[in-house]
């Protein structure tokens, strides 16, 4: 395979920027089963920029926003973007278009499948629970992937359409217990999870997320399909920041009547985190693409060309594996200034190792993706 980390890019190869953004995602995803942002909301730091930044690295409770509300977004959307250079390399290397879209629905399935699939694994038994990025994703991809060769303005009707019935469905649904739109477990969304798994979420999660969150995945493909034409990087780069600054103007303003709520994706959150992904992305695309700072990156890419393996490592307990292993060493040397320290440099280091693997599979070009 291709290596894609280091090689100038342009319309025809792999794009730097998101395999830097992609790998900066992952690598984020990654820390969160080293237990370093338990840590750093710890009584101990109450009051300091510590504490605050721990607070900004979990889930908001309910209505509000935080940064980690905007990690699974960014997948979603970066998928998207992926999806129109995906196609051309494989038509460039010989698939066919029937080959193309049965690798899309085979691997959709195996997204919804091995997403499920880690639900069964934390709760030790079989449930069916599908709330988590990867069964999320399997919804989301497919539908972008089959709009991907429509118009740019028809996708954006269609994502727009996904996420106003949405708001609709919400808002009117009627069963007694459940006709509460914005209200933790009494709302649509949780009804519908009663009825696949007999049971809510903990935290109010609700699988019926996977059908607003469309619009991310959407918006992704046409960002790709943009950065794939004939338009200057000057030009797609305005794009993407008008994008999403009008994301963000949409989604806040909506905050007062369609609350920002990330555990079921209310419109206003979508909007909001779709701008933050549009930006986000543009400051990449800026520095690495268009300014060409390219060598920083490479740390970030290393992760963002092999993320599913580094996720579900992880997720399954590589993080809590490495833990054990290093945390006789890191203890018997970093005891002296307090547990929580130590716990903090143990989860640090675990953190490390968990990039590291990924850099051996890099130096030795093994990509294992689906």
């Amino acid at each position: 395979m291709k290596n894609s980390s280091i090689e100038k890019n342009n319309k025809s190869s792999r794009l730097l920027s998101l395999d830097a953004f992609r790998g900066f995602t992952m690598f984020l995803l990654i820390a969160e089963f080293t237990g370093l942002f338990y840590f750093l909301v710890d009584p101990q730091f109450k009051g300091t920029i510590i504490n605050f930044i721990g607070n900004q690295l979990h889930h908001h409770t309910w209505n509000g926003l935080h940064f980690w509300d905007l990690v699974q977004p960014y997948f979603m959307f970066i998928v998207g973007v992926a999806i129109p250079f995906s196609e051309k390399n494989r038509l460039k290397k010989g698939s066919s278009e029937r080959m193309v879209v049965k690798h899309a629905f085979t691997r959709s399935a195996l997204m919804l499948i091995l997403g499920w699939g880690l639900y069964c694994i934390d709760a030790g038994k079989i449930t069916f629970l599908f709330q988590n990025v990867l069964s999320q994703l399997a919804v989301t991809y497919l539908i972008a992937f089959l709009l991907r060769n429509k118009s740019i303005s028809l996708q954006f009707v269609l994502s727009i359409l996904f996420i106003a019935l949405s708001e609709l469905i919400y808002r009117t649904f009627s069963i007694e217990g459940f006709n509460l739109p914005f209200t933790p477990d009494q709302n649509f969304g949780a009804y519908i999870d009663l009825l696949i798994s007999g049971q809510l979420s903990e935290g109010h999660w609700v699988s019926f997320n996977a059908i607003p969150t469309i619009a991310h995945t959407i918006w992704g493909v046409i960002i790709g399909k943009i950065i794939l034409s004939n338009k200057s990087k000057k030009e797609i780069l305005k794009i993407m920041i008008i994008g999403g600054i009008v994301g963000l103007i949409i989604g806040y303003s909506f905050d007062s009547f369609t609350p920002i709520i990330k555990r079921i994706s209310t419109s206003s959150f979508i909007f909001v985190s779709g701008g933050w992904s549009l930006l986000t992305f543009a400051l990449f695309y800026w520095i690495i693409d268009m300014k060409g700072y390219r060598r920083w990156a490479k740390f970030a890419v290393i992760v963002g060309i092999n993320p599913l393996f580094i996720y579900l490592f992880a997720h399954v307990g590589g993080g809590s594996f490495i833990t054990r292993i290093i945390k006789p060493f890191t203890f018997g040397l970093f005891g002296w200034i307090g547990e929580l320290s130590a716990n903090i440099i143990t989860s640090i280091i675990t953190w490390y190792f968990l990039w590291y693997i990924t850099y051996w599979l890099y130096k030795r070009k093994i990509y294992i993706k689906i």
